[in-house]
């Protein structure tokens, strides 16, 4: 794996998480919906904290009301924190029996390229079209995996330099541009 300092929940040991973790990350991304982004990407620093470690076989085999509790105590892994308990269970369960829990074999098994990788993530649980490319184009900005054609799989997201989401967070700085450009988005769309 890449060495990688990832900035997305803007807490230390919550970043340290995603940074060492490819399950963590791609349940941060999962999270990342009607919820501030910084704090969904700390959602998996708060199972960790009470599951003894972040372990995506102990998420996938947890009883699902017991971990749903676990999700939704307060402070909750989001604000539909059952919910998305469910649906990060879901996500655990699919790479496991997709991939052997081995997350980062979504982007390396079989050399795929980059409309392949897409492809797989949009079949993950929770991912739609515009969170897998997010992702996707989080995996050629920050942590250096370049499948072939991944820039045009991931499309805007993939433009160097731009504010668009997740995958452009590096620091403080860039989540608030990200915020801006996101709320300007919306201002627009609620316009037309």
């Amino acid at each position: 794996m890449v060495s990688r300092k990832l900035c997305l929940a803007q807490e230390p040991e919550a970043d340290k998480l995603l940074s060492e973790d490819d399950f963590a990350l791609l349940t941060g991304m999962l999270l990342d919906q009607q919820f501030p982004l910084e704090h969904a990407f700390r959602g998996p620093r708060k199972l960790a904290e009470r599951m003894d470690g972040f372990d995506i076989h102990k998420i996938a085999e947890a009883d699902p009301d017991e971990f749903e509790e676990l999700a939704a105590t307060p402070p909750a892994i989001h604000r539909y924190g059952r919910s998305m308990a469910r649906r990060t269970q879901d996500l655990a369960r699919y790479v496991v029996e997709h991939y052997d829990g081995k997350t980062s074999e979504i982007w390396t098994r079989d050399d795929p390229d980059g409309k392949e990788v897409l492809r797989r993530l949009k079949a993950l649980p929770g991912y739609g079209d515009q969170k897998a490319r997010i992702f996707l184009a989080m995996l050629g900005k920050q942590l250096g995996v370049r499948p072939a054609g991944w820039e045009k799989a991931a499309g805007a997201y993939s433009e160097p330099d731009s504010r668009r989401s997740a995958a452009d967070i590096v620091d403080g700085d860039s989540l608030l541009e990200v915020r801006a450009f996101k709320k300007q988005m919306k201002a627009q769309a609620k316009a037309k």
